[in-house]
């Protein structure tokens, strides 16, 4: 089942964004983290539009993307899974949540579940080594839960997995 990214409701909204930002000096960052938003990704398809609209090469769009942890070419999940392994967490076991994970979706590190609803990812330290180890889920339209102080034995992600 392939996920349908490119809407023309999702159009309109990133012409909006175009418009604004096509006579703005560095205007392309704002249009990627837009489109980012609206789409839950930026593919060729998308990136190709941003490049005639404002006049940038697709090459050095693509760039930009690449290098900018935030962006994706890739479809991702409707939940973000993001497992902290900063040292803290690390050393509470952060792995252990990411093989809990693992085992009960079926994904990997950077990887996203057939039905694009979640997609996990190990992530450097999300500053709040106190509540080590740490699981950030992100939804790009209600915004992030932290879940801090985790144990595998307490069947903890199981329940934060359910929820979603």
């Amino acid at each position: 089942m392939k996920k349908q990214i490119v809407t023309p409701e999702r159009m309109a909204k990133l012409s909006a964004c175009l418009e604004v930002n096509k006579q703005k000096k560095g205007g392309l960052m704002p249009v990627l983290n837009e489109s980012q938003k609206i789409f839950g990704c930026i593919p060729a398809e998308i990136q190709k539009v941003i490049s005639k609209e404002l006049g940038i090469p697709m090459a050095e769009i693509y760039g930009v993307i690449t290098f900018y942890h935030q962006f994706s070419i890739e479809p991702k999940g409707d939940y973000i899974i993001s497992v902290c392994m900063g040292t803290a967490c690390y050393v509470k076991d952060a792995q252990k949540l990411v093989d809990e994970v693992t085992a009960e979706l079926g994904i990997h590190h950077n990887e996203t579940t057939p039905d694009y609803k979640f997609t996990l990812m190990a992530t450097r330290c999300v500053g709040a080594c106190g509540l080590a180890p740490v699981v950030i889920v992100n939804n790009r339209e209600k915004g992030d839960d932290v879940f801090g102080r985790l144990t595998v034995k307490g069947g903890e992600m199981k329940e934060i997995i359910a929820k979603y």
